[in-house]
């Protein structure tokens, strides 16, 4: 969307359930799914010749809001709305709170406009706060294989502190239960990041197959934590390193960013002006949701509560570079990234090759033979003849005028009589390419190409979209120079 002209019309860009089960109304926490996060290259190559049963166009479903907000999940939480570690600094820099996956969470702030504060995180450095996200902890002698099941990922290929963008993945459907970011600490020990808004769907799925495991090996082969005590901020944009660099306190060879490359992690303190650090050591990882370079960073809070509010005044000491970023700017920025935003462009009636999403299957693990994770029988041919899909997930230009957004109906240009092909599951006027009505959206197989031209209708009225090949703004991830 170009500037928020209103709140409410602000809030149309966090998207509705146009791609879940009629129930699925609920928001997000915004996990990321960029290709580039993968922690090595995913080969392509075809790893099995039966033919899966296609899977029809997605349905639009009723738009549900709750307080302006339009949600993109699961069902609506119930209950309070919950509130942040830094809820009252949110208030104390004017923000503007609305109700999201369950949480009070910042929109926009009093400083800057939507447009004003995705230009600064493409051009200094945005700090946002992510702490509604799930952090867990799952360790054990069990923690790979468990793992390996629930996703299609080679998390036995990854290092100490390397992580890479997954999924966890409904049995024999093979359905996209929730995105994710995996790291693994040790040989047996895993971090990963989940949706807020997916949190009850995502702790019975994980408390299902986790208790499935423990009774088939023993109750000490896992230990699974959801780590309540931890905050969750990311700082993003290209003055992003240069900012935390400056901050960390000296301790030799590991305090240097430069050698911290996309897709790992590192242990850190930051030192306070003061000269005093922090009490216990933050959890930096060099990734985050925006496509720009960046880190997101846990905060401990167990031996001190006002740490994560500390931390981000730190953090905005310097306000020539930092600002504080809510969820308009998140979701545009991620947008032009070619990023999906779970229960709109992604979710439980899509697999990953169904989602054009095939990278996220390890090359390890595309043997039918050996392939022992949920929905490998689905998942498979699917990989293997990508032409049995029934559509794909592709990106849009759409012509000057009102934007395409989210459940908007893509037609056929020589069709009179307008019928569906497909569907926009995301989309607004981008503010780097000066409003450029851009969308991502699945459409059926055959018209996916690039420069295929496609009718979208927009509030009644028939609109020309163009497919065009995404990220509309090129990632600018911080990785080892070949």
């Amino acid at each position: 969307m170009s500037a928020v002209r209103s709140v409410r019309k602000g809030l149309h860009l966090l998207g509705s359930s146009s791609l879940a089960r009629p129930a699925s109304v609920a928001g997000n926490g915004a996990s990321l799914l960029p290709r580039q996060l993968a922690a090595s290259p995913r080969a392509l190559r075809p790893a099995a010749s039966s033919i899966a049963a296609a899977r029809p166009l997605p349905r639009v479903t009723s738009l549900s809001a709750q307080g302006g907000v339009r949600y993109a999940s699961s069902a609506a939480p119930s209950g309070p709305v919950k509130k942040t570690q830094l809820y009252d600094l949110h208030l104390a820099r004017g923000a503007k709170m609305v109700p999201f996956a369950g949480y009070s969470m910042p929109l926009q702030y009093s400083d800057l406009s939507h447009v004003e504060s995705h230009k600064w995180t493409r051009e200094k450095a945005s700090l946002f706060d992510v702490s509604h996200m799930v952090q867990h902890q799952l360790s054990g002698p069990g923690a790979l294989d468990l793992l390996m099941k629930v996703t299609p990922s080679s998390l036995d290929k990854l290092n100490h502190n390397q992580s890479t963008l997954s999924c966890l993945l409904e049995d024999g459907t093979g359905g996209i239960v929730d995105d994710t970011v995996i790291t693994r600490r040790t040989d047996d020990s895993f971090y990963f990041v989940t949706n807020a808004g997916r949190r009850t769907e995502d702790l019975a799925f994980l408390q299902a197959e986790i208790d499935t495991y423990k009774q088939a090996h023993g109750p000490d082969s896992l230990k699974w934590e959801i780590l309540e005590d931890r905050a969750l901020v990311a700082l993003q944009g290209p003055k992003a390193a240069s900012v935390l660099q400056s901050l960390v306190t000296p301790d030799g060879a590991n305090s240097d960013l430069s050698t911290l490359y996309f897709g790992n992690c590192r242990e850190l303190h930051l030192t306070f002006p003061d000269g005093t650090t922090t009490p216990q050591p933050l959890l930096v990882s060099r990734t985050g949701y925006t496509g720009e370079d960046g880190f997101e960073i846990s905060i401990p809070t167990a031996s001190d509560a006002t740490l994560p509010a500390h931390v981000t005044e730190l953090f905005l000491s310097n306000p020539d570079e930092v600002r504080l970023a809510g969820l308009a700017a998140r979701d545009s920025l991620r947008l032009e990234a070619g990023m999906c935003l779970y229960g709109s462009d992604i979710s439980t009636s899509q697999t990953p090759p169904g989602a054009s999403l095939t990278w996220l299957v390890g090359k390890e693990r595309r043997d039918p033979a050996t392939a022992n994770f949920n929905g490998a029988s689905t998942i498979l041919p699917q990989v293997a003849s990508p032409k049995t899909l029934s559509q794909r997930r592709v990106g849009f230009t759409v012509e000057k005028g009102s934007p395409a957004r989210e459940g908007a109906i893509i037609v056929d240009l020589n069709d009179e009589s307008r019928t569906q092909i497909g569907v926009i599951t995301s989309g607004l006027p981008s503010p780097t390419l000066g409003g450029t009505n851009i969308a991502m959206g699945y459409i059926k197989n055959g018209l996916h190409k690039k420069g295929t031209e496609v009718g979208v209708l927009v509030r009644n009225k028939l609109r020309k979209a163009t497919v065009t090949g995404m990220p509309w703004v090129e990632s600018k991830f911080y990785r080892p120079k070949a």
